[in-house]
């Protein structure tokens, strides 16, 4: 699986204007607020279609748009790109001149399938939040094992706290030490 780094791209189809913003997303509320964001950046918007994708969850609206030509199009370019974890909120400024069903169903696809192409798509990992303690003679090995990895903290005591994001190879490399899962993460590489 995919996800997506967060881009706005825009795109003119026969005068209407097609602005396409992909967002990075965990859960419902993520969802929400971004749709309530771009609502009100485009208060005068003539649509906010949108389609997402959370943990193979998925949901489309057409906003008013005739139905199956916007949302379902929308989802459909999400899913050929193998995504995961992404909303996509295509706004849409009528320019006058009606598209037609298929036309306008196009126009929505090119409009997602370009924001894509634009933005870096990233590998989804499952992944850990931990917390691992070891002494200092270990800590020259601890850092090559480590050495890609986010490390959010570091505590020099008696021993060597690290917080860090790791994914299950790099967990289960450091299985002789103590190690405390803080978490589950999503680790995007």
């Amino acid at each position: 699986m995919n996800t997506i780094e967060d881009i706005e791209n825009i795109i003119i189809i026969n005068k209407s204007k097609f602005i396409t913003n992909l967002f990075y997303v965990e859960n419902i509320n993520e969802v929400n607020k971004y749709l309530d964001i771009i609502k009100n950046k485009y208060k005068d918007a003539t649509h906010n279609c949108y389609a997402y994708i959370i943990n193979n969850e998925k949901k489309f609206s057409d906003d008013n748009e005739p139905n199956g030509t916007a949302g379902k199009p929308i989802l459909d370019v999400l899913e050929k790109n193998n995504l995961n974890y992404v909303l996509c909120i295509v706004t849409r400024y009528f320019g006058g001149t009606k598209l037609g069903a298929s036309n306008l169903l196009r126009a929505y696809s090119n409009s997602v399938s370009t924001a894509i192409h634009k933005t870096k798509v990233l590998k989804i990992v499952d992944g850990y939040n931990i917390k691992i303690t070891f002494e200092y003679k270990d800590e020259k090995y601890i850092n090559s094992v480590l050495e890609d990895c986010y490390i959010i903290n570091k505590e020099y005591n008696e021993s060597i706290l690290y917080e860090v994001n790791v994914d299950k190879e790099i967990l289960d490399k450091l299985n002789n030490y103590d190690i405390e899962v803080i978490k589950r993460i999503i680790i995007k590489k």
